[in-house]
């Protein structure tokens, strides 16, 4: 149960700071965001992430704001595993959690 708290909690934090990265590309690179390799990089590994955010967001939502909902998506599972993760650790009188 630990490893599938590690690894999810690692998927999570990579997803995270990938979307970080593009949103901090987004705002740096202006208008040439689109040749930037490292941009194209973040998009390709952010792709699932996007998805699941259009999945979960309304219509009204512009597809522009999708990967902020995708960050707020990624953050509270973050969140939510890392607290799971606190749990089984207390439940297990810390065996193995060092």
């Amino acid at each position: 149960m630990l490893e599938f708290l590690n690894i999810s909690q690692l998927i999570l934090y990579i997803g995270g700071l990938a979307l970080a990265g593009q949103g901090l590309l987004f705002v740096f690179s202006g208008q040439g965001r689109s040749t930037n390799l490292f941009y194209q990089l973040f998009q390709v590994v952010n792709r699932p992430w996007i998805k699941l955010g259009r999945l979960i967001a309304p219509k009204k939502i512009h597809d522009s704001q999708i990967p902020f909902v995708a960050f707020c998506i990624v953050a509270v599972l973050y969140i939510a595993v890392t607290l799971a993760k606190i749990e089984h650790c207390i439940s297990v009188d810390m065996q193995g959690c060092k």
